[in-house]
């Protein structure tokens, strides 16, 4: 399926949002810079987000309203390969008024990982994990 040694894959993956600002800024918490943004196209604004190389992208989506409903399993799960990054990320995010969260899922505290939920409920985890 995507094993064209010379093509380049990258993934985005939209997220819609009640609070476009908000969203954009928790998520700017984590080190993800802003790559792009839209405002009123047919309807939609958005803020893409992502690795400086724009290999893999978060489309945060806000349309006047419709409002997202996650639920515990939608997650985006951040791989920062050590719990030293895991703290520092998690302290910065703390000192802008978020507080951990413990997921349902008892495989991310078993982990080490630390979970947040951000302004439009989704779970965020940072997990010392490295891919």
């Amino acid at each position: 399926m995507f094993t064209n040694p010379g093509a380049e894959l990258q993934l985005r993956v939209a997220h819609p949002t009640r609070d476009l600002d908000a969203a954009a800024a928790f998520y700017q918490l984590l080190g993800l810079p802003v790559l792009a943004s839209f405002q009123d196209h047919d309807g939609y604004s958005g803020v893409v987000l992502g690795m400086p190389d724009s290999s893999r992208q978060l489309e945060l989506v806000f349309r006047e309203g419709e409002t997202p409903s996650p639920t515990a399993e939608d997650q985006l799960v951040f791989y920062l390969g050590s719990s030293e990054r895991v703290k520092a990320v998690a302290a910065g995010t703390r000192a802008a008024g978020f507080e951990p969260s413990v997921a349902p899922n008892p495989y991310w505290g078993a982990t080490g990982a630390v979970c947040f939920i951000d302004p439009d409920g989704y779970w965020v985890v940072l997990s010392p994990q490295a891919w």
